[in-house]
């Protein structure tokens, strides 16, 4: 969580870590996503959060939010295997 704690956002969806100079750009479903897991929401407040301020539901909310992670799991970001949501 450390590494996530660390990385700078900007409103465009532009991330970067200033630790490892690693960069990448993410949607707007995906920066609410990093928002709220740097709030320290846990996994089911997030997929509650997702299904209001996109209108979406429970099932797609929920498939991409583990979506998501996997893809922060493989940038390195989130560790493999590692319980990083609550």
């Amino acid at each position: 969580m450390d590494r996530l704690k660390r990385l700078a956002l900007n409103e465009e969806g532009f991330a970067f870590d200033p630790e490892t100079g690693q960069s990448f750009v993410v949607n707007q479903t995906g920066l609410f996503i990093l928002k709220k897991l740097r709030e320290g929401l846990s996994e089911e407040e997030i997929i509650r959060a997702l299904t209001e301020e996109f209108e979406v539901d429970e099932n797609t909310a929920r498939r991409d939010f583990y979506d998501f992670l996997e893809q922060l799991r493989i940038l390195g970001i989130l560790e493999k295997g590692a319980e990083e949501v609550k």
